[in-house]
């Protein structure tokens, strides 16, 4: 097995976790594959996987390693697909990122459409609020819902969607509406957290002076769970519109300082190599741009409350 081969292999058993699964991706046997990892580590003398009978686990040095391959790799890829024609057809693995509850909800069914198009393709999603290094991580594409900071990578305008405060009708009969930031330090929230991230706070332009945050009595990381509390009536919170487009809707949950909120958070699709690169990618994010910039939610909307009913 030659270098690149070995390093090939190398990525494929540390992304699956195992020798017999990242031998099946390659196609070889899990004892060439074991020989194979085992020649690197000669090689560097270095350690990159640590085994034991039942897990398989990457080495600090192994992580740092990793990245570099997925790097080369990458590269490598983009410059024989100029070459062979995988510019031009969409084929091979797609690899695709976005937060976890909007990944679930909006770009899921949009990979499992794009399969069904392009049986050439194959697709990884992964799904998490941390925020993904495509390049060292070897995605392709990513949506972001953020202010995007100055980066090498290309990035796809697709809208933009409100920041909103909401709780439930029981829990503001119980009490009150707050009319402005200063009145939360009279109220709970639901506080909500990213692996990796400070707890974000509570904060308002154009506030008073003396807005204080509402008391946090239960913090989670995970959004579904965010609005499952704040249906059941457990305090405020802060949520993105998609996140709670249909609890509005059937009036489960009602948004309130709407004088108060914050511009409306930019979405992006955002992939590196601009126009070099691979047909999957370009065509992913074609395909993509044009599904999700229909969505009420990223034109300012998707939050009308329920219809009161006539007698």
């Amino acid at each position: 097995m030659d270098h690149l081969q070995t390093l090939r292999t190398f990525v494929a058993v540390a992304e699956a976790g195992s020798f017999v699964r990242g031998a099946r991706q390659r196609e070889v046997s899990a004892a060439a594959a074991t020989r194979a990892v085992a020649a690197l580590e000669h090689r560097l003398g270095a350690v990159l996987l640590h085994r034991t009978t039942r897990s398989l686990r990457l080495t600090e040095q192994g992580e740092a390693f990793l990245a570099d391959c997925r790097r080369i790799v990458a590269e490598l890829d983009a410059a024989e697909a100029a070459i062979t024609g995988a510019r031009h057809q969409p084929q091979g693995l797609l690899s695709v990122t976005a937060p976890a509850l909007f990944g679930a909800r909006h770009v899921a069914p949009l990979v499992t459409e794009f399969l069904d198009r392009h049986p050439l393709v194959q697709a990884r999603a992964f799904f998490t609020n941390r925020v993904v290094h495509l390049i060292d991580e070897g995605f392709d594409v990513a949506l972001r819902i953020a202010t995007l900071p100055d980066s090498g990578l290309t990035a796809l305008p697709l809208g933009a969607m409100r920041a909103v405060v909401v709780a439930s009708p029981a829990y503001l009969k119980r009490h009150g509406v707050p009319n402005t930031p200063a009145d939360l330090a009279q109220h709970h929230a639901i506080g909500f957290t990213i692996e990796g991230q400070e707890r974000q706070g509570w904060r308002f332009p154009h506030a008073p002076r003396n807005a204080r945050e509402p008391q946090q009595r239960l913090v989670v990381n995970a959004n579904d769970v965010k609005v499952a509390a704040a249906v059941a009536g457990q305090g405020l919170a802060r949520s993105l519109a998609y996140q709670v487009t249909d609890e509005v809707r059937d009036g489960r949950l009602r948004v309130v300082l709407e004088a108060f909120e914050g511009p409306p958070v930019p979405v992006h699709l955002v992939y590196p190599a601009g126009r070099a690169a691979a047909a999957k990618v370009r065509a992913f994010v074609q395909f993509a741009a044009e599904r999700l910039r229909a969505l009420p939610v990223l034109q300012g909307g998707g939050l009308e409350p329920p219809r009161r009913r006539h007698a």
